[in-house]
């Protein structure tokens, strides 16, 4: 008995306890981190959410969150600065997306996620964004509707958007680390953007109105050579992007009709694989891709009864995703030059002894690459209508 009591006493001498607890009333809760470069200065912006006005009962009808800036000659020394205007020490352990400005992201990106991907309070399941044609912190300022916390939005549209639209990508600070460090895959980051008046954005008065002035809205995918920003892709050399290199999830493809008009295909299902090769000491790069979906939309006059029709429109999506790929790969081989479909990854697979040759002069090989590519398209359905009732309607 008297050791099981000795026991009991020494026992809690060897326990540490919370030794790094936080009350919550202590802690400036950060959901949207923006980050910008003027003149040699980091500028740090923190959405952080007022729990005020979260609160159902204590919501006095004000903003929902508050923006803090500061700037710093390093991030680490921008945050800091922070509790010189903040009440409570920035807490960004629930942040949800990180925003980069395009002026810094064309400077180099990695001296601002040093910072990002050392910090212990951090997790690393964030998004990171570039925000085009504006800063950081002007995206962050903008209100929105449906989501009183604007980085909430930001987080869920990202996440659902590459999800059913193809051409968007959500992409974490793990997998952007590793795109910037890894040989043959270089990063892209998806874009975003405010649409309309950025000023009314700012204010409670762009969540008043059933059609808010300003927006936030996803964009192109930006390319990376290294860690520096090298350009944009269209909306269809993104789209292009995500069928290469096994990013759609769900999503829609226009086709034309065999004569006039247009069919829209449902994506369901879409699988797309890339292989490497040495085709005669040179290397060459086969993307495979199998697709399936429904007819979602007929806008022309066509039998779909009949079997040949729907092998006629398989082929037609095949050759239409086929050439959006190629005109893709085209433009980013001649204009950025940088390998972000990961080709480089697939003939190191392949033969990892010639990549080892190679790897160090890669650009210079990728730009000349070979690619082919084979698509197989199976149209399983054609809705709860087979012909379309407009062919029926008369002038």
């Amino acid at each position: 008995m008297k050791k099981c009591i000795v026991t009991l006493l020494i026992l809690p001498l060897f326990l540490s306890g919370c030794w790094d607890k936080r009350e919550l009333n202590e802690l400036s809760i950060t959901m949207a981190i923006g980050i910008d470069k003027i003149e040699n200065e980091y500028v740090v912006s923190a959405q952080v959410v007022v729990p005020s006005e979260v609160s159902m009962k204590a919501s006095t009808g004000r903003s929902a969150v508050t923006l803090y800036k500061a700037t710093g000659d390093t991030v680490y020394e921008a945050f800091r600065k922070m509790t010189k205007n903040t009440p409570r020490k920035i807490y960004p352990g629930h942040l949800q997306i990180l925003v980069l400005s395009e002026d810094l992201a064309k400077e180099g990106i990695a001296e601002s996620l040093d910072l990002l991907s050392r910090d212990w309070e951090l997790r690393s399941d964030f998004y990171v964004v570039i925000a085009k044609h504006l800063t950081a912190s002007e995206v962050l300022n903008v209100t929105t509707p449906i989501e009183s916390i604007p980085a909430n939005k930001m987080f869920n549209a990202l996440k659902i958007s590459e999800k059913n639209w193809a051409g968007t990508e959500g992409i974490i600070l793990d997998e952007l680390v590793t795109n910037l460090i890894s040989d043959g895959k270089e990063a892209v980051l998806t874009g975003i953007q405010v649409i309309g008046d950025e000023e009314i954005g700012k204010s409670k008065q762009n969540v008043e109105s059933i059609t808010p002035a300003a927006r936030i809205q996803y964009d192109d995918l930006a390319v990376f050579k290294a860690d520096k920003l090298v350009g944009w892709l269209t909306q269809e050399e993104s789209r292009g992007y995500s069928d290469i290199t096994n990013s759609v999830k769900y999503t829609v493809t226009s086709i034309p009709c065999p004569k006039e008009g247009k069919i829209t295909i449902d994506i369901l299902k879409y699988h797309s694989k890339i292989k490497g090769a040495i085709n005669k000491g040179e290397p060459e790069v086969n993307i495979q891709i199998e697709a399936e979906g429904n007819i979602g939309e007929v806008l022309c006059s066509i039998d779909l009864l009949k079997p040949e029709t729907i092998h006629e429109l398989e082929k037609i999506y095949e050759k239409e995703v086929k050439e959006i790929i190629l005109r893709t790969i085209e433009t980013v081989q001649n204009e950025y030059k940088s390998d972000i479909f990961g080709f480089g990854e697939a003939i190191h697979r392949s033969n990892p002894k010639e990549w080892n040759k190679m790897k160090e002069h890669w650009d210079e090989k990728f730009t000349d690459l070979p690619v082919n590519v084979q698509i197989d398209m199976n149209i399983r359905r054609t809705g709860t209508i087979n012909n379309s009732f407009l062919n029926k309607i008369k002038d």
